[in-house]
């Protein structure tokens, strides 16, 4: 049913606010706790490394466990964590605390795209991943540059109530709407792990990390790139993120029509739009009109990214549905620590003014992989 895709969307929503809800206040978490830009940052690549190196493993062992009630344990963790956060612990603890629902993240989203699909007809399952997906992209528009207002607004602890009070809404949604179904029967099977030593799965599961390590090696700089390069003000930030999350709404929309073209198509559209934003970014000056179409153009060719890059891992290799739902989990988050760490240190040894360069050259390596996968893999 089109409402479990929904509520699905309205979890992954609560989920993106927290993870990606720190991309707007990054200086002010480096202000608060003294830090620099790129050790602040760790509090998403470290939400990132966590998804991408457990994320599988929690999907399996948690695969026979019924899947109402593993999306309400992991938004149950994501609110109580975000509330605990409002103390402002140290940055050690406040890092640990965004670790802890990490866990759990990968578990959310397979067991929400598996109840929307698996409850809706075949020729549709395009249409209700694109909806489960549009909690990013709804959270980019109303929770994110809400918590950035609030911050900028009242302070650091702004973002962490929202954060738990959109979590807290999640698990009433998810209790009440959803039905109850069983896990799987029986765990991954091992001739099944088999195949992801091999070369058709390693080939687009690159594609999966550089096309994400892509997009996050400036996206999640966003603020302090708006602010320190385009010399934009706080709140001029705060309006950036609200017109790039607006924007991602069409762009959703798009997106799920042009992945019905195929993945590889719909892949390298999106990917050499990216080489034309990096270069743009780059060459462009400070002008207020001008950076408002960049960010206009840069969310039209991101916001459909993980729907992209998940439909390209499932349908270019032979694993399963859940398990590839949450191996392209785990992989773009890994594709966001590593951005997020080479962006950090292109910062640090050259200059904010330098991060477009990394995107286009994650954008070179994603477009050869992807030439690969077009010629060696089989394209269902």
């Amino acid at each position: 049913m089109k409402k479990y895709a929904y509520v699905g969307a309205l979890g992954l929503l609560s989920i993106i606010t927290t993870e990606f809800g720190v991309i707007g206040v990054l200086p002010q978490i480096a202000s608060h706790y003294q830090i620099s830009i790129d050790q602040a940052s760790w509090l998403l690549s470290g939400f990132a490394l966590v998804i991408a190196l457990f994320g599988p493993f929690m999907t399996m062992l948690t695969a026979q466990i019924e899947k109402k009630t593993s999306m309400l344990l992991a938004i149950a963790l994501f609110s109580i964590t975000s509330f605990c956060s409002v103390l402002l612990p140290s940055f050690g603890i406040l890092l640990a605390l965004r670790m802890i629902p990490a866990l759990l993240q990968p578990v959310y989203i397979a067991n929400a795209l598996a109840i929307a699909v698996n409850t809706s007809p075949e020729e549709q399952s395009s249409n209700r991943m694109s909806i489960v997906f549009s909690g990013i992209t709804i959270a980019s528009f109303t929770t994110i540059p809400l918590a950035t207002y609030w911050t900028n607004l009242v302070g650091l602890q702004a973002i962490f109530v929202i954060q738990g009070i959109i979590s807290a809404v999640a698990f009433v949604a998810i209790y009440r709407v959803l039905p109850t179904v069983r896990g799987e029967k029986k765990n991954i099977k091992i001739n099944e792990l088999n195949w992801l030593k091999k070369a058709p799965f390693i080939r687009s599961a690159l594609v999966n990390l550089f096309v994400i390590a892509m997009w996050f090696s400036v996206y999640s700089y966003f603020a302090d790139y708006l602010n320190k390069e385009k010399q934009l003000s706080g709140f001029q930030v705060s309006m950036m993120i609200l017109l790039f999350g607006i924007v991602g709404v069409v762009a959703m929309y798009f997106g799920g029509k042009l992945l019905k073209k195929g993945v590889v198509f719909s892949n390298v559209i999106y990917v050499v739009g990216a080489m034309g934003i990096a270069t743009l970014l780059y060459l462009s000056a400070n002008n207020l009109l001008l950076i408002i179409g960049l960010i206009a153009l840069w969310s039209l060719f991101y916001t459909p990214v993980f729907l992209n890059v998940t439909a390209f891992l499932q349908r270019t290799t032979s694993i399963s549905f859940e398990l590839g739902s949450s191996l392209s989990t785990s992989l773009g988050n890994l594709g966001i620590a590593l951005g997020t760490f080479v962006g950090g240190k292109v910062i640090t040894n050259y200059g904010i003014q330098h991060l477009p360069l990394v995107m286009f050259g994650f954008a070179g390596l994603s477009l050869i992989l992807i030439f690969f996968v077009s010629r060696k893999n089989e394209i269902r």
